[in-house]
């Protein structure tokens, strides 16, 4: 591989890094694995668990996914991603039961149903059958990311005005009345509602500046 190859790879493993975090965020943008978002950021750790956790399915199911694109047939390959998905999913639980029990008795159920989740599932068809090893690898760690960014926003501002605290550590002191809303179901729902109304706004300020400089360059034109 030349120079410019290289060049190129690189770029385009940065592409794919801010494609995910920012421009297609999983929750933010799309809108997608709400039911641990809104489950399991009632604090910041328990999200960047469930958060990391994902994001170390999400890599390696897409680099073995990837790997056996060719050989698993059309007709079963939902059937076979699951399959590939669960392996992971397992191992993952095995080593946080061994090493972080406390986290995954924290977690509980939502560390088995990331084999439903539906950015894993939806990665594996819309990318990791369709290219090869390492951009699906970059693709999982970058919409990983992606949804760890967005759990933890979310789990820090539920924390904080819910609980007064950030990693367990008090930041207000006694005088503080937490309002407890913001740690319960509602109160995700609001907090998250927030996040993407802010993120779609600042994506239409984006927007704009671009659409005017198309339109001088057609009318120059």
């Amino acid at each position: 591989m030349d120079n410019q190859s290289k060049r190129y790879s690189f770029k385009a493993m940065l592409g794919q890094l801010k494609n995910g975090i920012i421009d297609q965020n999983p929750t933010f943008v799309q809108v997608l694995g709400m039911c641990p978002t809104l489950a399991t950021t009632t604090s910041v750790i328990n999200a960047l668990g469930m958060g990391l956790a994902t994001t170390a399915v999400l890599m390696f199911s897409n680099l073995f996914i990837s790997l056996l694109r060719k050989f698993i047939p059309k007709q079963v390959r939902i059937a076979a991603y699951i399959v590939i998905i669960s392996g992971f999913v397992t191992a993952v639980e095995m080593l946080m039961k061994a090493f972080l029990p406390e986290l995954n008795d924290a977690l509980g159920v939502f560390i088995a149903l990331i084999v439903v989740n539906c950015i894993i599932l939806a990665r594996a068809e819309a990318f990791a059958s369709k290219n090869k090893p390492i951009p699906s690898f970059i693709d999982g760690l970058s919409m990983g990311l992606g949804f760890t960014m967005a759990l933890s926003i979310l789990g820090a501002i539920r924390e904080i005005l819910g609980a007064g605290t950030i990693f367990g550590i008090s930041i207000f002191g006694s005088a503080f009345q937490p309002a407890q809303l913001f740690i319960m179901p509602a109160g995700a729902f609001i907090t998250l509602g927030c996040l993407i109304a802010l993120v779609n706004a600042i994506r239409s300020r984006e927007k704009k500046p671009k659409a005017t400089a198309d339109a001088a360059e057609k009318e120059a034109e």
